[in-house]
């Protein structure tokens, strides 16, 4: 099972009350936020960012690290990590857009849409592409930390 939970380290920023974060497994992830919540918040969608980055340059999405002392756990938000995993078995399964089940343009364009970060795709269309690859698609709810 693949989990989308990032380590993310909070450390002071500069000014009072600013909160720098940065993921060691996406060097190119880096954010701020006044305060914790904001933080949080930044966080979430800095990674969510960095993952769209990677789906849309056809770069590997690295598996999460275990956190280690002084990080913090960042869920990627569900629709993306439903997009990530779509786009993470289609490339275990060596297929690419052009190579989807029916080589249709219409087809083809709707698994575009599916991986497209700015597409409003529903997660149950996600999981009827996700179980063509065998995989379930599981969300889970955890107390907030």
């Amino acid at each position: 099972m693949r989990t989308f939970v990032y380590p993310a380290r909070f450390e002071r920023g500069d000014k009072a009350g600013v909160l720098v974060i940065t993921f060691r497994d996406f060097s190119e992830a880096i954010t701020q936020g006044n305060g914790e919540k904001d933080a949080l918040w930044q966080a979430a969608d800095c990674l969510e960012e960095a993952i769209a980055g990677r789906i849309a340059g056809g770069r590997a999405i690295p598996k999460a690290s275990r956190a280690a002392r002084g990080e913090r756990p960042i869920p990627v938000p569900a629709p993306m990590a439903a997009k990530a995993a779509l786009y993470l078995a289609m490339g275990e399964a060596g297929m690419t857009m052009c190579s989807w089940r029916e080589n249709s343009v219409a087809t083809r364009r709707k698994v575009r849409r599916m991986l497209d970060p700015r597409h409003p795709t529903k997660l149950p269309r996600i999981k009827e592409a996700l179980d063509v690859f065998g995989k379930s698609l599981v969300v889970s709810v955890e107390e907030a930390a």
